[in-house]
């Protein structure tokens, strides 16, 4: 790039130095500090600037390899590379990133695979060569990994011709612990019969009570389990009982309607929209202008603020549903989308979109504003939402549903947009089919929230999410009302 264009393009704020020579794509309006273009281009940076530097020899660390190969795409805080030309230097980069190459030889080209143009260790190579240390420390990766597996004879041969009897052992116990009992057997009986003394020993610390399916394709819908398996228990632990009484359902969705204003306030500004409750009774009347020329941001405000009246009145059929006694986890599957299709209308209306883009789940990568956890791409989703409805539908603890309904739909990300929207309308989908009362997270509690779902998210942690979520729960349980919108005049 000539460096005309490119002083005048940083000048403008269109790119960012991340080192010297190397830059990334941003927006101008991003403020100081904003980490959302660096994590969205993290990985793709390192796959070019890495083939740039050492061609083709160079590889990510086992353990890294088989994060990815598991479908853990968070962005580390230091990426492991192997390349014989390392330096054994870490290398800074932005929000506390690095990059440290280890000088060190790569394994056989058998023995490497390719992920988004990044070089890794096969699946059958990272579970020999990863540090014993990583499968308790990273289970969800592991099992994730090994419940995709279809058969142990590629995993066999490297055992035997190197000999790894202790290794054999470590991952005949981690298939056992996986639920994949025929694959430690053999492992076991073929070692011994070459000769080995193999002692199988569990590497985790827990073990999965819930079932893994071998019948999935990609290590996707088994992650998924996973996660709900580990994170059931932190929250039932938490969230304050269901409540004992039947709802009234002609109260229940009277005042689920009369709580849409503060419900869309807080939820849309969440989301960063700039909204005030004169603007959502407009539009909730049907006054407000779908086929503007020019889409300015009082326009973008206007059709979102619509959209989630839209969306709003078809929840609230799927509330009468889940009142009349269906399975909650079963009308989510069944509605859902029609949420989705009610929510991103008015931009079909006003031309912004086309009917075809409501169609299904997403159809490209997606990232979310300063986190560094990396959403599934879009095949993924196909593997992961009908996992996630499944243990929704059987879930009998509705505290779980609350919870994991809201946290492992964003995690997904099945949509380009309105994920964080759709969530919240999850939540009270399954606090309505709790007993609970409807709870809306207000504007203020922004960054607790997104903070605790960042510790779900990236570190598998669920506790800080259980527990905000049990105290705002609690509090309505309790009778305090829904966190006001601002009177007019104040705005946000």
């Amino acid at each position: 790039m000539p460096r005309t264009q490119r002083e005048r393009l940083l000048a403008s704020g269109f790119l960012r130095e991340v080192v010297k020579g190397w830059y990334i794509p941003c927006r101008p309006e991003d403020r100081p500090g904003e980490s959302t273009a660096w994590y969205a281009s993290f990985w793709q940076f390192c796959a070019v600037y890495l083939g740039v530097r050492f061609g083709k020899n160079w590889c990510l660390s086992p353990e890294q390899s088989l994060s990815l190969l598991s479908g853990d795409w968070t962005v580390p805080h230091q990426l492991l590379i192997r390349a014989p030309k390392g330096s054994n230097k870490a290398m800074a980069l932005p929000h506390g990133t690095s990059l440290f190459d280890v000088r060190a030889a790569l394994p056989p080209a058998a023995d490497r695979d390719e992920r988004e143009g990044l070089r890794i260790f096969s699946l059958n190579a990272a579970l020999i060569a990863c540090s014993p240390r990583y499968f308790p420390s990273h289970p969800t990766n592991v099992r994730a990994a090994l419940s995709a597996m279809r058969d142990v004879s590629g995993l066999l041969a490297k055992l035997l011709e190197g000999g790894h009897s202790r290794i054999a052992g470590r991952i005949a116990g981690a298939l056992r612990n996986a639920g994949r009992d025929r694959m430690a057997d053999e492992i076991l009986a073929t070692m011994a019969a070459a000769g080995y003394d193999v002692r199988e020993f569990d590497p985790f610390e827990d073990r999965p009570t819930r079932a893994l399916t071998a019948r999935e394709i990609s290590p996707y819908g088994n992650r998924i389990r996973l996660l709900w398996e580990k994170m059931r228990r932190p929250i039932l632990d938490r969230f304050p009982k269901a409540p004992a009484l039947a709802l009234n359902p002609r109260i229940y969705i009277k005042r689920v309607d009369e709580g849409f204003v503060t419900d869309a306030y807080h939820s849309l500004s969440i989301e960063g929209y700039h909204v005030t409750p004169e603007l959502i009774e407009r539009v909730r009347s049907g006054n407000w202008n779908p086929e503007a020329n020019e889409l300015d941001r009082e326009q973008a405000n206007a059709m979102a603020a619509r959209g989630y009246w839209q969306a709003y009145q078809a929840v609230e059929k799927s509330v009468a549903r889940v009142l009349r006694g269906e399975n909650p986890g079963v009308v989510a599957e069944e509605d859902h989308r029609e949420w989705y299709r009610q929510m991103f209308a008015p931009s079909v209306t006003a031309g912004i979109l086309k009917p075809a883009d409501l169609a299904g789940y997403r159809n490209g990568q997606v990232y979310i504003r300063q986190s560094m956890h990396v959403p599934m791409n879009r095949d993924a989703v196909r593997d992961a939402m009908p996992a996630f409805f499944s243990l929704m539908t059987e879930e009998p603890e509705p505290a779980v549903r609350v919870v994991l309904g809201h946290f492992v739909f964003v995690y997904i990300h099945p949509y380009m947009d309105g994920n964080g929207r759709m969530g919240r309308l999850l939540m009270n989908l399954m606090l309505t089919a709790g007993g609970y009362p409807w709870t809306v997270i207000s504007l203020q509690e922004r960054k607790t929230y997104l903070a605790a779902l960042e510790k779900a998210s990236v570190g598998e942690e669920i506790k800080p999410f259980a527990d905000f979520l049990a105290r705002l729960v609690e509090k309505r349980m309790a009778g305090e009302p829904l966190p006001p919108a601002p009177v007019p005049g104040e705005g946000q």
